[in-house]
């Protein structure tokens, strides 16, 4: 087992590594920018270290600072948690080349599933159904004979993308040079790298994805899907495990498909197999993979009893994966609601400032997997995710009543979120009725039944009021260190604050 891992991450996610390290009785290295200097997952590993400004290129995407971060700290690994490096190959290659471990696959397989277009190419070879379409074209005049072939509507799409960036619906040819002119723009802005695929747009389809684990000696199983299809420019609010759409049939088909998908690039570690779910024709379709943790991986860990974090950290010291697929079963249902500091009242716009309140659900059955706590700064360098709160009951309507009644009790007062659009969207009859496709969001607001008109005006006033409070609270006052609401008496929150390395004392 590893003696210290360092963790290239922040928030939430930096703070469930660090928990799985504490366990495994292994220390942990937070890394940090100028804006989190006081972030819980600075005080809650067991040192810390400075990168650099905030800006991500000058801290969390600096793969040379990181590096001699866990050089400077010795550490003997490091794990990237999602997002900033987890999936840059080139990243994982130098890693490897320093000596150290990386936590997640191998470099070429990170490479080999990075490209959507060759990845996809890769798939075909591989028998496992692809949504057709056509990669490797250059001219206005390719896309358009590709799009006849095809038939309208279709998506552009970046090869090298992700997050629905460089990605266009065209629904007739005359949007598709408009079209493929702003997605290569937005995909060598975003990816700096302007080649384009074109696929059939499935309009009703679901978002579903498998869960795929292996280790370094062949043993690669997968441990179930999870339905992803509430989403808003292409980015997950909630997501859930069981599917209330697939029969055990399909679920065994698609769970074999997503083996032979990470076997054909030789994977290891954790990883997730995306499918296009077509629920009038039960067709599914390979749509990528992401060759790292999910954030949305608690939802599997409920159902299935394992510890995903853990288990990737003793795959990367060489230890084999003693299950069976037959060994895995799924119990119960768990929901996941991601809590956003954004206004659905403002188009989804990310929202900062001071947390002035910060409470967290308890109960049974009840999970929340935070970055954030009282007196914590929301700034505007990263993505506002603040908690992922997870839910787990015996069947599917008691988890999402559970849900409901966890959303209730989680207070946020100092910035925007999106807690009360989640309430709307779990009282919905389209989900209770398990009809959310990866367009119903958007559908929905359009028809205007999803967002109580009640809610706008509450929102405003809520705002005032946690602007009014933080100049009381906080004026001419530096950020205390933050609060937790965490009642364990062996809490780390209150023990006293790990020691940082790398910046001038302040």
């Amino acid at each position: 087992m590893f003696n210290k891992i360092l963790v290239a991450n922040r928030g939430e996610i930096a703070i469930r590594i660090m928990r799985a390290c504490r366990e495994l009785g292994v220390r942990t290295v937070a890394v940090y920018s100028e804006a989190d200097r006081d972030s819980l997952h600075v005080q809650f590993a067991d040192e810390a270290i400075f990168l650099g400004e905030a800006a991500p290129k000058e801290s969390y995407l600096n793969a040379d600072k990181l590096i001699d971060a866990a050089i400077q700290t010795h550490a003997d690994a490091i794990h990237p948690g999602y997002g900033f490096l987890s999936e840059n190959a080139s990243f994982a290659a130098a890693v490897d080349s320093a000596k150290l471990t990386f936590i997640g696959p191998s470099a070429d397989s990170i490479h080999a599933m990075g490209d959507k277009a060759q990845s996809k190419i890769k798939m075909k070879q591989a028998g496992v159904p692809t949504v057709p379409g056509f990669e490797g074209l250059e001219t206005e005049v390719d896309f358009k004979q590709a799009a006849k072939k095809i038939g309208y509507p279709v998506l552009i799409k970046a090869s090298a993308g992700g997050g629905g960036k460089g990605m266009r619906v065209v629904n007739a040819e005359n949007e598709l040079s408009e079209a493929i002119e702003s997605a290569r723009r937005e995909a060598l802005n975003s990816f700096g790298d302007e080649r384009l695929l074109i696929e059939k747009y499935l309009a009703d389809a679901h978002h579903i994805e498998f869960q795929v684990f292996g280790d370094q000696h062949g043993n690669l199983l997968h441990l179930f899907e999870r339905e992803c299809s509430v989403q808003r420019r292409h980015q997950k609010i909630i997501e859930e495990t069981p599917s209330p759409l697939l029969s055990p049939k399909i679920r065994e088909k698609m769970g074999q498909a997503a083996v032979v998908a990470a076997k054909a690039v030789n994977y290891h570690n954790a990883g997730t197999i995306e499918f296009i779910f077509d629920p009038k024709t039960s067709q599914y379709y390979f749509l990528e993979m992401n060759t790292r943790l999910q954030v949305e991986h608690p939802i599997t860990e409920l159902v299935t009893g394992i510890d995903l974090v853990q288990w990737q950290i003793k795959i990367a010291t060489g230890e084999k994966f003693p299950f069976a697929q037959d060994d895995f079963h799924q119990h119960g249902h768990a929901i996941e609601c991601r809590v956003y500091a954004e206004d659905p009242m403002n188009n989804f716009l990310p929202s900062t400032g001071r947390l002035l309140q910060f409470i967290e659900p308890r109960g049974p059955g009840i999970r929340v997997d935070s970055g954030f706590a009282i007196g914590n700064e929301v700034a505007h360098f990263y993505d506002p995710l603040l908690a992922k709160l997870i839910v787990h009951a015996e069947n599917r309507e008691t988890a999402i009543q559970k849900m409901q009644t966890a959303l209730c009790d989680f207070v946020v007062h100092g910035v925007a979120t999106n807690i009360d659009f989640m309430q709307a969207v779990l009282k919905h009859d389209d989900f209770a009725n398990g009809r959310v496709s990866t367009k119903w969001v958007e559908q929905t607001l359009e028809s205007g039944s999803l967002l109580p008109a009640v809610l706008q005006p509450a929102a405003e006033l809520q705002n005032l009021i946690a602007a009014a409070l933080s100049d009381i609270l906080f004026a001419g006052s530096k950020p205390q260190p933050a609060v937790s609401n965490e009642t364990d008496p062996f809490s780390p929150w209150k023990s006293s604050i790990g020691y940082r390395i790398g910046e001038n004392s302040k």
